[in-house]
C-alpha cells in the first residue's frame, strides 16, 4: 500500500477469490479455462493459461458449451454447444440473481473475479450507511449487467449506473427484477461514460464510491469512441473531481492484461494520491481454481481516502 508518497517502491497485491456463489474455475491450461456457472460448464479462451491442464481431456469434452473464433480476423465468436441446450440460464451471488447468456463476445454476463472488489465495496458502504446521515452515493461507470450496482444498493447506497449499451442496461434491469430489487435506489443511465462524468463534475456532484471498469475499446450511443490508453487519464482526472476526498473509495479494473499494474499505479499516483492524499493499492485480480492454482484475469488500482 502507498500512502501519500509517490516515490515509494511498491509491490503488486494479489486479490484472490473463488468467484461467485454459483461459480467455480474447474481447470485451466493450453489457452483455455473450464468454468462452472451454476448448472452449466463452459470452455472459454484464456491467454494467461499457458500451462497444461490438470484434468484429462475427457472431462473437458463433457462441457456444455465451448467458445471459438474470438479473433480480430474472424470477428465475433461462436459457441459450440450440445444439442438442446438453452442459451440463457440464471445464477446467484448473495442476494442477487442474474441472467447468464452465451454472447458473441465470449462473455456470459458476469466477471467472477470482481467479487474481490465487491467485498471491499460492501464493507465500506455498510459502514457508511450504518454511520447515519445521507445514503452513500455510488457511481458505476461502464456498469455492464449491473451486478455491482445491485450489490451496492443492497448495502445501503444510492447508485448511479452508467453504460453506453442499451442492451446492457436492459440486461441490468432484468437482473434487478430477477433479484426482487426493483425498489432499491438505482438510476439506470444509457450514456457515454466520459460525457456523463464531465457533466457530473460541472454539477459539483460527489460520490463516496466510484467503480471504473472500462473496456479497451468501445463506442458510445452517439458513436463516441473510447480507447483506454488514450482516454483513461482524462477519466481518472474527472473521477478525482467527483470522489469524496474524505470518505471516498475508487475501484479501477483494467482487462488490458498486456499492460502492467504499474501503469495503473503511476496514473493513480499522479491523478489521485498526489492531489488528494489517501492510500493506494495496485495489483492483479486472481481467480483460484478448484485445484488451488491461480489465474490472473485483470489489473486493478484501489484508492481510498482513509
Amino acid at each position: 500500500m502507498i500512502t501519500g508518497a509517490p516515490d515509494r517502491q511498491s509491490a503488486a497485491l494479489l486479490l484472490e477469490t473463488d468467484g461467485l456463489d454459483d461459480y467455480r474455475l474447474v481447470d485451466s491450461g493450453h489457452g483455455r479455462k473450464l468454468e462452472r456457472f451454476g448448472t452449466r460448464t463452459l470452455i472459454r479462451p484464456e491467454e494467461q493459461a499457458i500451462w497444461a491442464p490438470r484434468l484429462p481431456e475427457t472431462v473437458w469434452e463433457k462441457a456444455d458449451a465451448s467458445f471459438t473464433g474470438d479473433t480480430d480476423e474472424e470477428g465475433a465468436g461462436r459457441w459450440k454447444r450440445r444439442g438442446g441446450l438453452d442459451e440463457e440460464w440464471t445464477c446467484r451471488h448473495g442476494a442477487v440473481t442474474f441472467a447468464c447468456r452465451l454472447t458473441s463476445f465470449r462473455h456470459v454476463g458476469a466477471f467472477p473475479e470482481q467479487e474481490a472488489h465487491w467485498r471491499v465495496m460492501e464493507e465500506n458502504l455498510s459502514a457508511l450507511a450504518n454511520a447515519g446521515g445521507d445514503k452513500p452515493q455510488v457511481l458505476n461507470l461502464f456498469g455492464y449487467t449491473g451486478l455491482a450496482s445491485l450489490i451496492a444498493a443492497a448495502a445501503g447506497a444510492e447508485v448511479t449506473h452508467v453504460d453506453a449499451s442499451k442492451k446492457a442496461i436492459a440486461w441490468a434491469r432484468e437482473n434487478q427484477a430477477l433479484s426482487g430489487m426493483e425498489n432499491l435506489p438505482v438510476r439506470w443511465i444509457c450514456e457515454d461514460a466520459m460525457k456523463f462524468a464531465a457533466r457530473e463534475v460541472r454539477r459539483g456532484r460527489r460520490y463516496q464510491c466510484i467503480l471504473l471498469d472500462p473496456p479497451k475499446f468501445g463506442r458510445g450511443p452517439k458513436n463516441e469512441v473510447w480507447r483506454v490508453f488514450d482516454d483513461l487519464p482524462e477519466m481518472i482526472d474527472l473521477c478525482r473531481q467527483m470522489i469524496d476526498p474524505e470518505r471516498g473509495l475508487l475501484l479501477l479494473t483494467s482487462y488490458a492484461i498486456r499492460s502492467s499494474f504499474l501503469m495503473l499505479e503511476e496514473l493513480c499516483l499522479d491523478g489521485l494520491v498526489k492531489p488528494l492524499g489517501g492510500a493506494l493499492d495496485s495489483g492483479e485480480l486472481v481467480l483460484r481454481g478448484e485445484d488451488g492454482r491461480r489465474l490472473s484475469t485483470s489489473l486493478f488500482s484501489r484508492w481510498s481516502a482513509a
